[in-house]
């Protein structure tokens, strides 16, 4: 199984990039081989199971959608790649997004979601219902997200923004996305096991760790 984080040096801002140190250690710590890689500036797009896109600023965000949009991206999610997206790595993956005012950018259109700048900056605390779950986060950022009908939501808002302070992200086949930092999946084991689920195809036995008490802490402070 090979994790791939894309482009670091350009969607790295807020240190997505640990959301493969967690996945390939969740992954070794029960016993499935995995190989964590970063696809840098210039690189080929390599095969991998799980494609991780990280937060950045607006013009290393239009140069990696530039990047992005010439590889085969969407027919390697089509055929059963992964892909977990925060931030404008979300508003990548969408149709279109837009940057630096008004001006629109074509995004790759591995989904039908399209990212306006909002009237106001979201920054601060992230608190979404997904499921059973709680996910906790921070966010930085100043998009505002439709999703097309059809698109489904990844979760919605308890405390701060997300999309629209509706919802925040969306959820499409092998495909997951949110505004929240942290590492994501540092913040929440739960939502890694559910990726790792789907890569595998197999349950997951519990993996208790300080990663988990440190979770129930942030849901105990930051839900209603």
């Amino acid at each position: 199984m090979r994790i791939v984080v894309l482009y670091p040096e350009l969607l790295g801002t807020y240190g997505d990039g640990g959301n493969g140190l967690v996945a390939l250690e969740r992954l070794g710590r029960r016993g499935i081989e995995a190989t964590l890689d970063y696809a840098a500036i210039g690189d080929p797009l390599p095969e991998a199971s799980l494609y991780l896109l990280g937060g950045g600023e607006d013009g290393p965000q239009r140069l990696a959608a530039d990047l992005l949009r010439a590889t085969d991206i969407v027919s390697r999610v089509r055929d059963g790649a992964h892909v977990l997206a925060v931030c404008a790595g979300l508003q990548i993956l969408g149709s279109t997004f837009s940057v630096e005012g008004d001006d629109e950018y074509e995004g790759v259109g591995v989904v039908d979601v399209t990212t306006r700048r909002g009237e106001r900056r979201s920054v601060g605390e992230l608190c979404t219902r997904v499921g059973e779950h709680l996910l906790v986060g921070f966010e930085n950022h100043g998009g505002r997200t439709t999703l097309a009908s059809g698109v489904e939501p990844l979760g919605r808002v308890i405390s701060g923004r997300g999309n629209d302070g509706e919802f925040d992200g969306f959820r499409a086949t092998n495909v997951w996305a949110t505004y929240a930092h942290g590492p994501v999946l540092a913040m929440n084991p739960w939502l890694c096991d559910q990726i790792l689920e789907s890569l595998t195809g197999r349950r997951l036995e519990p993996l208790p760790s300080a990663a988990d008490l440190l979770y129930e802490q942030r849901c105990a402070a930051l839900a209603p």
